[in-house]
């Protein structure tokens, strides 16, 4: 049995479907209780990651965990040891980990502490495991949706700076494939798209996919703090923005590990724009 955290989110849902799709008995955990529920077969347990002791009845009995710390998770919380250590008792031999691409690039960030306390837990553990590094996220242009519904606009700043973003389900299908298949134990796949795009392009991709011109409209720094401060954490603005604004060499480069674990290149922003077309129109 696989026990998937976040399954309700951008990667946990397509995973929870790629693994039940493959014959895999899964355990999907989130914090409430989705709309529109899960594969025939799926159980769900709705079980908090601040609160590792309410995961125990979702583990028992399970071999595998794939591992999401999303959002406020990221923050200060019990020792990430502590889980491993209920997931050692419930008979988990594997764990896979959603962690980020900073902590490779930028080891100092801050905002990705936590995240390195559970890779460092990991390597520690005694378990197999796999890290998966990922880069920026295609869905991120989900923010824009609004604007462009409204207005066929995108607002954001550093218009013409790539990066490779990553499809979420190009993440799930890693993990899926980490999840079931051996041969992975201690890496740290770094993964991104197939190439660097820029928000200027991104709005043009937008458009063609609706057949109709998206502007995109430069915003200052200060004013894409002040946007983003309403969904992203006050510890990651700034380590954010400085991403997005001066990324390191290292976050601008392609990494072959999508096309490594799975045999195919990357999924490409447009692949990912056509799949989201129903959000932007």
């Amino acid at each position: 049995m696989i026990v998937v955290t976040g399954a309700t989110g951008n990667v946990g849902r397509p995973l929870v479907a790629l693994l039940a799709g493959a014959g895999e008995q899964v355990t999907a955990v989130s914090r409430r209780v989705p709309s529109g529920g899960f594969p025939e077969g799926v159980e769900h347990v709705v079980a908090d990651l601040a609160d590792f002791a309410s995961l125990q009845p979702a583990l028992k009995g399970a071999d595998a965990l794939f591992l999401l710390l999303g959002g406020e998770l990221n923050g200060p919380g019990a020792p990430a040891t502590e889980l491993l250590d209920l997931a050692r008792e419930a008979g988990i031999g594997r764990v896979v980990l959603l962690s980020s691409q900073i902590n490779g690039t930028r080891p100092e960030a801050a905002s990705h502490a936590r995240l390195r306390e559970f890779e460092l837990a990991l390597r520690l553990s005694g378990l197999e495991y796999t890290v998966l590094r990922a880069g920026g996220f295609a869905s991120n242009a989900y923010a824009w949706a609004e604007s462009v519904r409204g207005q066929r606009a995108v607002h954001a700043p550093f218009g013409d700076v790539a990066l490779p973003v990553v499809d979420p389900a190009d993440l799930a299908a890693v993990a899926a494939t980490v999840l079931r298949e051996d041969g992975h134990h201690g890496e740290v796949y770094v993964l991104t798209g197939p190439e660097a795009i820029t928000p200027r392009r991104q709005a043009a991709v937008l458009g063609e996919v609706l057949g109709e011109e998206v502007a995109f409209v430069g915003l200052t720094r200060e004013q894409a703090r002040a946007h983003l401060a309403a969904f992203v954490p006050e510890e990651v603005l700034d380590g954010t923005l400085d991403i997005l604004g001066s990324p390191l060499p290292e976050e601008q480069s392609v990494s072959p590990d999508v096309e490594r674990v799975l045999g195919r290149p990357a999924r490409s922003f447009a692949d990912w724009a056509a799949g989201a077309r129903p959000a932007f129109q």
